[in-house]
């Protein structure tokens, strides 16, 4: 993971954060070398590496979500991200009840989390506004989530975005809202993202 951050120059984990700190390079024998100036192509293709990086999603999810994307009204860009960011697994992170987007799917995969009560194990399952997250209760005492409700991440995390409303200790969240582009802390020029699908 660490390679991939700095190969996108952006900080995928906190780990990958004390790595740039030393080597603020590209990975590789060439990484330090004077780069070429990109093609338009080689820009785009990074733009959405570094999305699908950031979601730690497959190509055939980010497709998916771009496809959804454009069909429905507003700038394509922003409502992809919106799409994203209303994934389980992006929300559990953005509440601060995982550290890295890896731990938030591995949580939901292996049934930790609950929507409105009912159990979800799918990452990619789409959170709709009014629903509430929260860890299972019979999971709330493992030392991972105790460090979470405890706030052990807050050290490595954004700040809670305005559309999460979030009782830490409880490890419940509640979506408020749509999430709206502007306010997600991820890294990405989305225009040049559409710019790559729709080419």
């Amino acid at each position: 993971m660490t390679r991939l951050s700095r190969a996108l120059g952006i900080a995928l984990t906190p780990k990958a954060e004390k790595y740039f700190e030393r080597r603020p390079y590209p990975p590789g024998e060439h990484g330090r070398a004077r780069r070429r100036n990109d093609s338009d192509y080689s820009v785009r293709l990074k733009e959405k590496q570094r999305l699908r990086a950031q979601y730690g999603i497959r190509e055939a999810q980010m497709l998916k979500t771009y496809k959804e994307a454009n069909r429905l009204p507003g700038l394509t860009g922003e409502t992809m991200v919106e799409l994203l960011e209303s994934r389980l697994d992006a929300l559990v992170l953005r509440a601060g009840f995982a550290r890295t987007m890896a731990q938030a799917r591995q949580f939901v995969v292996h049934r930790h989390i609950t929507v409105d009560g009912q159990r979800v194990d799918r990452p990619s399952f789409r959170v709709k506004e009014g629903q509430t997250i929260q860890v299972h209760e019979r999971s709330a005492s493992m030392d991972p989530f105790q460090v979470a409700a405890a706030g052990g991440h807050k050290d490595v995390l954004p700040a809670t975005p305005g559309y999460l409303n979030v009782n830490l200790e409880g490890l419940q969240a509640t979506l408020l809202r749509t999430p709206k582009r502007e306010e997600v802390p991820i890294t990405c020029d989305v225009q040049l993202v559409v710019e790559f699908y729709s080419r």
